[in-house]
């Protein structure tokens, strides 16, 4: 039976890294789903969603999720990189040009539960394609 990581909540020490550094992985989907799958998370774990940020460039949102979730992530339609804080930055200003905070940092929690993320993207995937098929 395989085991997963232990995933500790994100940030992870703080102490290591400069301030406003966030350790946490990035888990990247397109628009149209990513805001079926917050609409999705706030209703059902409204505690439970972190920091999301648009791209409007890439036509996608990034969901933070806790540092090792890159590891055993495989959904569909979908990507998490390791960011291990380089160049993400939990402020008000969005870290990336082009891009803005949907739920900034701040406002949400500091990383999404990705077994949460997992299923509200799964909804989400049947929702769009439920919605398309009636067209």
């Amino acid at each position: 039976m395989e085991t997963r990581p232990n995933i500790d909540p994100c940030p992870v020490a703080p102490w290591s890294r400069p301030p406003g550094d966030a350790a946490c992985d990035l888990v990247t989907v397109p628009t149209r789903q990513g805001l079926e799958a917050v609409d999705i998370l706030r209703r059902e774990a409204a505690e439970g969603v972190g920091p999301v940020l648009h791209d409007d460039g890439r036509d996608t949102l990034g969901f933070l999720v806790p540092p090792g979730t890159a590891g055993h992530w495989d959904v569909p339609g979908s990507t998490c990189v390791r960011t291990s804080g380089r160049g993400l930055r939990l402020n008000p200003e969005p870290p990336v040009q082009g891009s803005d905070w949907l739920l900034p940092p701040g406002e949400a929690d500091l990383a999404t539960d990705p077994a949460i993320l997992r299923r509200a993207l799964g909804e989400a995937a049947r929702l769009i394609e439920a919605a398309d098929s009636c067209r």
